[in-house]
Order: C-alpha cells, then structure tokens, then sequence
C-alpha cells in the first residue's frame, strides 16, 4: 500500500461547470491548503479554514472509483502545492481516467494530466488584513506559468469583475503579452457566486472577449445547484 496522504476537503461527483469540458460527467477530489489567500474564494474550507482528513492515496483512488466516471477533477486548494498529488494522478492514470488538474499556476510539478486549468490570479484577488502582502507577492509568478503553459495541454481562466472599469482587462493583456498562448485557450470568467450577478458581468465580458478572440467562462454548477458544495 502506497503510504502518502493528501489532505482532502471533499469528493464527490458532479458535472464540469467551467471551461473547456464544461458539462462533462467528473468526479471531483478536492485537496485542502493553499499558498494563496483569495478575497472572493468561493471554497474557503480549503483555503482559509483548510479542512478534512489526511487520506491515504489509495483510499482516494478507490472512493473516486466508487463513482465510475472517467473524467477526474484535481482541484484545491491548490493541488500542486503537494507532492502526493503526483502520486494520485498516476494512480488514477493508470486506472483509464482522464485527468483535468485546477491550479492557480504559482507552482509546476511533473504529473500525469490531460488538462492543467489554470487561473492566474489578478489584482481583484487580494484580501484585507495579515494575508494581504503575502498573497500580493505569491498571486502571480511568470516563471512557473510559463513551464505550465508550455508543458501541458492548458485552459488559462481569469476572474473579472467588468462592473469595476477595465483594470481587469488590462492587467489581462499585460500578462498575456508575456506568455506562448493561444486565444482560443483563455476564458474569462465573471466573478460571482449567484445566477443573476453572473449573467450581468457576462454580458459586458462579451465585449472584452470578443475583438480578442477569447471565450466566456460560465459557471454551470451556479446556475444548477447554487453556490453549494459538493456541486
């Protein structure tokens, strides 16, 4: 039995409610901790208060089995924070599933993976209080973002919030304009964790995404389930 254990807030099955498999039938294994401190983090159990138990790797590979999808979600938290993350996702590699690993693309590590969704996180993210200057300094880091970008099949997700000017967008393109990219590959995604707030901030993203050749992000699992966990 293979002994590393990964911090685990939840796992459960739902549908990809963002990006390129938005939709998809997925198993969801999210692991708790992170180097980052979001201000709008809509899953604070595993950022600010991490919390769940420490299991075993093969305990996670048989309760995702227990769901009998192919599809698996690596999600945090920051995933890859963790050196048995590795170790899971060969695991689950070797058992047939399609990996999509979720990350805020401050750390590379070598792992299986089909899709690294990446969603650097821009100025809007920065919280009040003891967190603030240490976020600030981590949030972005060009160097790892580049290997990521470069070494795996990628989506790059940002969080905007368009009904605060266009300080969003600008930040975007200045942080674009010094990585390999392809349009087709960002999504912009309005921040908010309720159905009409979503819509709203949308609808003016079309604006941005449009001249770029970019693609608008909804957040499925919202509309379906609200801001729920285990969604």
């Amino acid at each position: 039995m293979n002994k590393e254990k990964l911090r685990i807030a939840e796992i459960f099955a739902s549908v990809q409610g963002e990006g390129t498999w938005l939709g998809m039938p997925s198993t969801f294994v999210r692991v708790s901790g992170c180097n980052l401190r979001c201000s709008w983090c809509d899953t604070p159990y595993a950022s600010w208060r991490p919390e769940g138990p420490h299991m075993l790797v093969d305990e996670i590979v048989a309760q995702v089995e227990s769901y009998g999808l192919r599809h698996v979600v690596l999600t945090g938290g920051e995933p890859m924070l963790f050196d048995g993350i590795a170790t899971l996702a060969q695991s689950l590699r070797e058992n047939g599933h399609y990996l999509t690993v979720e990350t805020a693309g401050t750390v590379f590590r070598e792992l299986p993976c089909d899709l690294m969704s990446i969603s650097p996180k821009l100025g809007n993210s920065k919280p009040e209080g003891e967190w603030a200057i240490r976020h600030e300094k981590t949030r972005l880091d060009l160097e790892p973002l580049r290997k990521l970008v470069g070494h795996y099949p990628y989506q790059l997700k940002f969080v905007v919030n368009p009904e605060e000017g266009d300080r969003d967008l600008r930040e975007i393109d200045e942080i674009l304009a010094r990585l390999p990219r392809r349009a087709e590959a960002v999504f912009l995604m309005p921040e908010g964790t309720d159905s009409e707030t979503l819509r709203r901030r949308a609808r003016i993203i079309v604006g941005w995404c449009i001249p770029r050749g970019w693609r608008i992000a909804p957040r499925l699992h919202i509309d379906l389930f609200g801001n729920e966990r285990g969604t």
